[in-house]
């Protein structure tokens, strides 16, 4: 657990120094880095998509991981979680007892009043699903508990923290509590890869690491404005593979 436990704090850390300390930045720089890092996300995410090698897989699992998201409708549900958590904290910001709207809906490049500019609940959700939605994430957290080797995840650390000084400073104290998604996310991937090791394969991994990829990709778009895409709603998509290779397995034992 140790990858997980220092990728959870340094999130913290870094998300209350932007909070606190470098809050004060102008837009003009704000709106800059954001696109910076949203190019950077894309590129991230397009460069581990392509190591998938099961192409039709990759669109099932979209496909039905959408599907079932979208019935779900996590985002709906991370957004009810943030504005829980944002009431119960006393962080509410003027009109916060208003209607919210869908993740969809919240443009990153819009600049509005304090209210939405510093949301709670928008910083929460999109730093959890960033943190989460990705094959460092999945892979990290495997290694982590297959190998007992954290060297993934304190790279993605670093990235994190990056991301989350930036967060902090345009979006509030929120980014800091996605480091409790982040922990039982990570934390239950490494405590799982250790009770089923045997059922995990290199195959298994490459492919959902390829579609977390394309959802990293999905969250750089979002970044750039270009379209937003309810991400959250396409996490189920992250663990398609490894059910298609479980039945695939059980139909090859029976024959």
């Amino acid at each position: 657990m140790a990858g997980p436990l220092v990728n959870a704090a340094v999130i913290v850390v870094c998300a209350l120094v932007g909070c606190f300390l470098v809050r004060g930045i102008p837009d003009r720089f704000e709106e800059i880095l954001k696109k910076a890092i949203g190019l950077s996300i894309v590129y991230v995410g397009i460069k581990g998509a392509l190591d998938n090698q099961h192409v039709l897989l990759l669109i099932m699992s979209m496909v039905i991981g959408a599907v079932i998201g979208e019935l779900i409708d996590i985002d709906k549900w991370m957004n009810r979680l943030g504005l829980w958590a944002e009431k119960k904290l006393g962080l509410s910001s003027p009109g916060a007892g208003e209607a919210v709207p869908a993740q969809s809906d919240l443009k990153p490049s819009v600049v509005k009043p304090a209210a939405s500019k510093r949301s709670f609940a928008k910083g929460f959700v999109s730093a959890s699903i960033l943190f989460c939605a990705g094959s460092m994430a999945i892979v990290g957290s495997i290694q982590s508990g297959l190998l007992g080797n954290h060297e993934t995840l304190y790279a993605k650390s670093i990235l994190d923290g990056s991301i989350s000084i930036v967060f902090g400073a345009s979006m509030g104290i929120g980014v800091a509590f996605a480091a409790i998604p982040v922990l039982i996310y990570q934390g239950g991937i490494a405590l799982a890869a250790m009770a089923i090791r045997d059922y995990l394969t290199a195959e298994i991994i490459q492919e959902m690491s390829a579609v977390g990829s394309l959802l990293i990709a999905a969250i750089g778009f979002n970044f750039l404005s270009i379209k937003e895409i309810k991400v959250a709603n396409l996490i189920p998509a992250v663990f398609i593979p490894w059910i298609y290779f479980a039945i695939r397995g059980l139909f090859i034992v029976a024959a």
